[in-house]
């Protein structure tokens, strides 16, 4: 029996049964709907968080010493930076390179101290998509240059100390030698992310000028961020990259810096992975029952099929042919189906405010979103609709064998 053939009696016999056929492909499509909307949510909210804390800390790829991340003190630091800055640019996936340094500081005002984490930049390289907190300002405005003596506070950093704009901050550190060294500098900017260990714990200081106050050379810092256009090259990126650096430095993926983030991610993917796995089987057990009560119903007709002339192995086809029908037209229903919501999600998200609640919410020092919103990666969708066709083709494959040995003189006696 030919294929086209097989096709076309497997098209119609799939509509034999109408009711039956129905409710199983919206089983299948409604199965895409759930495990399309939860990648699709995974992929936007899981990317978003990982660029939001490279955009926060050192990257998608960090340039670093290599005791940085065990020991993550000022003397940790790397030199040459603008021979590293222009080995990074050279690669493909790399958007941007900053350098920066990043550590521990004492703020003191005439009246009260805190401790914060502090990340000095130049403000000439930077921009909103290398660093977050650009985008975040409700008072002032940046330092102008890495040269100034300026700083920039988090809002509720700023009530701590119980200053405002223009007033003097100091700060102190400990240099690459141990010493203790101390800076003045004025309050330029107040951010505010809604991330309360950001706002609580971050201030921004000029680049050349921290780096005259611990004895750096011009050339010297403890790390160059770069940033890719895809998270997920990250560990490709920092394989290459590392590979042509000199002077002990090494390069880190962002997983690396940011382990608890990284471990909150893998953990949440695996549930959501278990999800998707429940519902693909809870699915191919319906679509299985489908297809065994309509071979069951048609053992004598399968059973003549082999008295004239067809071979088992022709009866197996033409029941496949209705499996794959099946996941095929399921397909179809399912894109029409998730079409809808998925744009909506797409463009407006779920306002989850209530729940992150007016202080917000954060993950391994890492704001939470307020609003959802989906978006897919391709590769994720194309995996989808491949495995919801296989796994109804493998539903099939038990109604297909059974109707294929179907003995001809025992089923023909069926009334």
């Amino acid at each position: 029996m030919g294929l086209s053939l097989v096709l076309r009696i497997g098209w119609r016999n799939l509509w034999r049964n109408r009711r039956r056929t129905v409710l199983t492909l919206f089983s299948i499509a409604f199965g895409l709907l759930l495990a399309t909307l939860m990648t699709a949510l995974q992929d936007r909210n899981w990317a978003d968080m990982i660029d939001l804390a490279a955009r926060l800390g050192g990257g998608h790829v960090t340039v670093q010493h290599p005791e940085l991340i065990d020991a993550p003190t000022l003397d940790k630091t790397v030199l040459g930076t603008d021979a590293i800055t222009k080995v990074a640019r050279a690669e493909p996936e790399v958007t941007k390179v900053v350098v920066r340094i990043v550590g521990q500081t004492l703020l003191s005002t005439a009246t009260n101290s805190r401790g914060a984490g502090f990340v000095a930049i130049d403000p000439a390289q930077e921009d909103s998509t290398t660093l977050a907190v650009m985008n975040a300002f409700v008072e002032g405005k940046m330092f102008p240059s890495a040269d100034a003596d300026g700083i920039v506070l988090g809002s509720r950093l700023a009530d701590n100390l119980d200053v405002t704009l223009g007033k003097k901050v100091v700060y102190n550190l400990t240099d690459k030698n141990g010493d203790i060294v101390a800076g003045l500098a004025r309050v330029s900017g107040i951010v505010h992310t809604g991330a309360p260990g950001v706002d609580g714990g971050l201030a921004l200081l000029p680049l050349n000028t921290l780096r005259q106050a611990l004895g750096y050379a011009p050339d010297e810092a403890t790390q160059v961020a770069v940033f890719i256009d895809d998270q997920r090259r990250s560990d490709e990126v920092a394989a290459r990259l590392g590979a042509k650096l000199e002077g002990g430095a090494v390069a880190v993926p962002w997983h690396e810096n940011q382990p608890e983030l990284a471990g909150f991610i893998a953990m949440k993917v695996g549930g959501a992975n278990f999800m998707k796995i429940l519902i693909a089987v809870l699915i191919a057990a319906g679509i299985f029952n489908t297809l065994f009560v309509s071979v069951t119903e048609r053992m004598r007709e399968f059973g003549i099929m082999l008295a004239i002339g067809y071979s088992p192995g022709d009866i197996h086809f033409l029941v496949m042919a209705e499996s794959l029908w099946m996941g095929l037209v399921g397909l179809v229903v399912g894109t029409l189906l998730t079409s809808w919501p998925y744009l909506y999600l797409n463009q407006h998200g779920i306002d989850m405010s209530m729940m992150v609640g007016q202080g917000g919410a954060e993950v391994a020092g890492i704001g939470v979103p307020s609003v959802f919103k989906v978006e897919i990666f391709p590769g994720n969708a194309v995996f989808i609709a491949v495995a919801a066709l296989v796994a109804t083709l493998a539903a099939g494959l038990y109604p297909a064998w059974k109707a294929g040995r179907v003995a001809p003189v025992e089923t023909i006696r069926l009334v």
